[in-house]
Formats: C-alpha cells, structure tokens, sequence
C-alpha cells in the first residue's frame, strides 16, 4: 500500500536531540570529555563576568560552538550559525533546545573576543592535556614549527613612514620588515619557511608533541623570524621543566641545529634529539654523546609524525590561513585547535586499548 504524503506536519516534536544522535556518533566521547573540562572551569568563568546586567551567550556554549568550527572545517561565523539553525547534531552539541534561537553572528564574534583570550585558552588546553595524560609519554617529545598565513594582503605591507608612490605597486622595489609593516595586520611579518619558496605575510605557530601517541604537550605562536623557532622550542621545553614536569629528550630537524640551542638544552639535561646538520658552517652542534644512544634514532623516527599534525591543524582546523589579526587572537585560536586535536584523538586512543 502506498503512503500518504501529507504536508501537514505536526505542530509540537516530543523527540529530544538526544535521541537523534546515535550512540556510536564520534561526537558523543568527544562530547563527554568537553563537559568535565567545561565543568572544572566553571568558576574560572564566573570569574570573567558581572553579577548585574543582561546574560550573555553561556561560555560553555561558545567554546563548545568554536569546536564545531574547528571539527567541520566551518570557515565563518554566519556558516556556523546557519548550521545551528537547522543542524540537529550541532544543537545538541552545542546544548540547544530544538525550538531555541539561534544568536546573531555578529553577536557570537563580539561575545567570542570578550571571553576567548590567551588565558581561558591556555586554561582549556591544559584542562584537555590532564584528560590525556595517561596516553602522554612524560620521556621524549617532538618540537617544530608551522607558517601560519596572516589575513593580509601583499599589497598592504608598505613603507613605515609612508613614501610609497604607489601603494600597493611594489615591482622592483626590496621590502624588508624593518622598513615596512602590513596596514592591514602590523604584528604579521613577511617571511620565507624555506629557500626557493614565497615570502608571505605570517606568523608562526609552534607545537610539543609526545612521541608515543603524537598528542600535543605544548602550543604556541609568535612572530616570524628566523630565531623564532628555536626560541619558542626553548620556551616549550623550559616550562617543563620549571614545572618539574620529567622530559628526557626534544627531537627537531635540521633547523634547530644551533649551537646555543642544543646547550640550553644540555644545561637543562634535556637530551637534543636534533637532526644534525653536517653542511652547515663548523658542523653540527649535535655529537656522539647524543647519536649513540639508541633512543637518538628512535626519535629521529618518531619525529616525522609532528608533520600530521599540522596537517590536521592546517587541513581541518582551518590554520593555513587565520581570519583574526593581531599575534593574541591568533595566539588563542591555534591553542584551541591544538586542544580540539587532543580531544579528536582521545577517544580513537580509548577504543585501541580496550
């Protein structure tokens, strides 16, 4: 017999969200894990708002919303609320009612900048990191940094003092960051990862993995130039170890064979698992007391794994290119992405070991 098809739908839904989403969703662990983070930060939150006044959006409902964005490659706020207005999946992770409305996007980005700082950031990527402590190695670890594309265009880096003839013509002129700065983003920096690729206006972000599930320990991003890596890698590794936090040894590439790095890191009896670079000019800072041990060549195979994650960073989370200015905000999202991967990858880590 064949079906009716009425169009006449039924005025009230007694199904909740809840039940729509399956059980073996990958979003439900993930969403578990969200809630005990969020919960521990509670009073942090309270912290960061008035008594008095109008309520704003939940902040337990704004990071779960940002990492829905990170999730799902979600490139603006208009998409994400658009989504939200008919998206079952992204109502009930967020925490919405079916029939609740959706926030204005302009509402969502200005109460996003209120509360997402380099703080709250920092707060929630550690809170994720204690979640995962137990898939951690607390031994030897990965370091290495990624170029970030800034929201600015080659023709808004002109002279400092305004001489341009023609903004925005640069043929045949020579630009330097100590010269000119981008009208647009003054904090990103024109910038080269390599020989033989194209200068960009960037900054650059920094990651700690561990070795033994490639989770990451540590974040970060600062200004491009050429000491930037080695100084954040140095900064990563000391805030370890002023913590007293066990690290062993730090892998890195060719890059940080410098000579004041690998004995800042001796001087902090961290083992420099760096991959030497015998073409450079007095050899590499790197000798026998390092590459003979076996772990040396254990961590040189282990390093090549930090590369996918900053290919999920970059592929998913949206970090090629930021769509924030200034080095904090960029600081806060690559930070929270970092965490949204941690989050990514606990529960594939929880369902191999059982």
């Amino acid at each position: 017999m064949r079906g009716d098809d009425q169009q006449q739908f039924d005025a009230f839904s007694y199904v909740r969200p809840e039940e729509r989403v399956p059980e073996d969703h990958p979003l439900r662990p993930i969403r578990k894990a969200v809630e005990e983070v969020l919960r521990s930060m509670s009073r942090q939150f309270d912290q960061l708002y008035a008594e008095t006044g109008r309520a704003s959006i939940p902040p337990e409902r704004l990071l779960r919303a940002l990492l829905l964005q990170v999730f799902y490659s979600i490139r603006s706020e208009r998409m994400l609320m658009e989504q939200l207005h008919y998206n079952l999946l992204f109502r009930w992770f967020v925490g919405m009612e079916m029939d609740e409305e959706v926030w204005n996007h302009a509402v969502f980005s200005k109460n996003r900048e209120r509360l997402l700082n380099q703080e709250v950031a920092r707060m929630f990527f550690e809170r994720v990191r204690e979640q995962a402590r137990g898939y951690m190695s607390d031994e030897h670890f990965t370091v290495d940094g990624t170029l970030i594309e800034a929201w600015a265009s080659q023709k808004s880096f002109q002279k400092k003092d305004g001489g341009d003839d023609e903004p925005g013509n640069f043929h045949g002129q020579q630009r330097r960051n100590d010269t000119h700065v981008s009208k647009t983003d003054p904090e990103a920096k024109l910038y080269r990862k390599g020989h033989g690729q194209e200068a960009k206006l960037s900054y650059l972000g920094h990651v700690l993995m561990e070795n033994r599930n490639g989770l990451i320990v540590d974040a970060m991003v600062t200004a491009a130039d050429g000491t930037a890596e080695r100084d954040a890698a140095l900064l990563m590794v000391h805030r370890r170890w002023r913590n007293r936090e066990p690290i062993r040894s730090v892998g890195a590439d060719k890059a940080y064979d410098a000579r004041d790095f690998v004995q800042l890191l001796r001087e902090m009896r961290v083992g420099p698992h760096v991959t030497q670079n015998v073409n450079r000019r007095g050899g590499s800072a790197v000798d026998a007391r390092t590459t003979r041990h076996a772990s040396y060549q254990v961590s040189q195979k282990r390093r090549p794994r930090i590369e996918r994650v900053f290919g999920w960073m970059k592929a998913v989370g949206g970090i090629r290119q930021v769509k924030l200015r200034g080095l904090v905000k960029v600081d806060w999202l690559f930070v929270m992405t970092a965490a949204a991967f941690n989050l990514w990858r606990i529960p594939k880590l929880q369902a191999a070991t059982v």
